[in-house]
């Protein structure tokens, strides 16, 4: 296409690369709305990149190599035994992933949209509308504005969405995900043996009905933010409402929740990694009660949908972030190949569609695995680990190969047999946990709520 007017509908990760991509597919008019009032750049927690997808993205021109970033190498997992303070471990796995902090991330993808591009904040959008020959975008503020297309990136709770597909509703998996980052510096209040969690390893904590995921974070100033995620079925006398897409941000969570919180890394969670969760204030703490569903196409006349706005996939398969970057390369591909506005949605919803269904099943099957029909942890132990995840299938855990990438049939999350990290960069001058970024966590962006900003590796 060349030429043509574009609304992005949300300014997360999502809506950032999807400016970006519409800009280098042909557009000439391009306005992102986005309906937080405050500074994007200072939100948002932890994500990891598997290496192999990084580098199709940073080759696709969607990542930065400047951007701050550690190197993981392995997963490492522990179960309570009541005799070792790091649990006895049950296995380990390769784990070819890159550690970011959200902000730089998404500052870089701002910095890199057209200086043309208009980015409004503070911009609800009420409604949105398509017809034979163009759409509308109905704000809350009263005004609407006529464009040839446009890219819903709000969230999972997204008003492109409600428009192209009203009966799509995202639907409550049964359990939550409790999120918290802290500064490393923290740590040295645990008592655990020296050397207990080295900067390369994410630690996977199991339980019956749950585990935590804890990896380290650049924290803009050189240094280290503990991160982490706890999946668990809420007490069943706890009537959250969580049937309608929702989040309990930080400061919001009651009793009852503190409770629960208490019991799990107190007395489920062998002691070092119960105590290192127990180490996040609470205005570090939020919820997300997960859910899921992808939309039956990512295209419906003039409307498109990238990022969790077309699918919401379970934060086990680590890959929300990722695959919002690669929505943003094949809608670029589509806009770039395309001589009409019907050929460039056609293209993207044939090219995008089959991922959104992969990584959403994905997502159930290590859900189903990891909390809601786990094994009995005490038995486990290197081999059953191994059947585990591949009974799972998770050939896709950090996200599908682009198509045409190298190594596009490779299994993510697997390494080759000399036990080096799939094909990624090698690490750059002053990389892994040297930054130059001052961020810190304060929530979710407001449409990356399920993805960008809470990306499980």
């Amino acid at each position: 296409m060349r030429g043509g007017t574009v609304a992005v509908v949300g300014g997360s990760i999502a809506g950032c690369a999807a400016a970006l991509a519409v800009h280098r597919g042909g557009a000439t008019d391009i306005t992102v709305y986005e309906r937080a009032a405050g500074r994007l750049a200072d939100r948002g927690a932890g994500l990891g990149v598997h290496n192999a997808r990084y580098a199709e993205l940073a080759s696709a021109g969607y990542m930065d190599a400047d951007m701050p970033w550690i190197q993981l190498s392995r997963r490492r997992w522990y179960t309570r035994d009541g005799r070792s303070p790091l649990g006895r471990p049950v296995g380990e796995l390769p784990f070819p992933f890159r550690t970011y902090n959200w902000g730089p991330l998404w500052r870089e993808l701002r910095g890199r949209m057209p200086a043309t591009a208009v980015f409004r904040s503070d911009s609800p959008v009420r409604a949105v509308e398509t017809s034979a020959d163009g759409a509308a975008v109905h704000l809350e503020n009263g005004t609407t504005h006529h464009v040839d297309l446009v890219v819903g990136a709000d969230g999972y709770r997204s008003a492109v969405r409600g428009a192209a597909f009203p009966g799509v509703r995202p639907a409550y998996a049964g359990y939550l995900a409790w999120r918290g980052a802290f500064p490393a510096e923290r740590l040295t209040a645990l008592d655990g043996p020296a050397g207990a969690w080295p900067v390369e390893d994410c630690v996977f904590a199991v339980f019956p009905g749950g585990h935590a995921v804890i990896y380290r974070i650049p924290d803009g100033s050189g240094g280290h933010r503990a991160n982490w995620v706890l999946y668990t079925v809420p007490p069943p006398r706890l009537d959250l409402g969580l049937d309608t897409p929702t989040s309990l941000p930080p400061g919001t969570l009651g009793e009852a929740l503190h409770a629960h919180f208490a019991q799990v890394t107190g007395e489920l969670l062998p002691p070092y990694w119960g105590g290192l969760l127990q180490l996040t204030r609470p205005e570090e703490l939020f919820i997300q009660p997960l859910y899921d569903f992808t939309a039956p196409r990512y295209a419906a006349g003039r409307l498109l949908l990238t990022g969790d706005a077309a699918t919401v996939a379970r934060p086990h398969t680590g890959s929300g972030a990722v695959k919002a970057l690669q929505d943003a390369t094949a809608l670029e591909a589509a806009c770039t190949a395309a001589g009409t506005w019907s050929e460039v949605a056609a293209a993207y919803d044939a090219s995008r569609g089959p991922v959104g269904i992969s990584m959403m099943e994905l997502g159930r099957r290590l859900g189903d695995v990891l909390v809601l029909r786990g094994p009995d942890w005490r038995t486990v132990d290197q081999a059953d680990l191994d059947a585990l995840w591949a009974g799972a299938d998770a050939g896709a855990f950090g996200g599908r190969a682009l198509p045409g990438a190298p190594g596009a049939g490779h299994p993510a999350g697997r390494v080759p047999d000399n036990g080096t990290a799939e094909a990624g960069p090698a690490p750059l001058a002053g990389a892994p946990g040297t930054d130059r970024t001052d961020q810190t966590w304060d929530g979710s962006p407001s449409d990356a709520a399920s993805s960008a900003s809470a990306t499980e590796p």
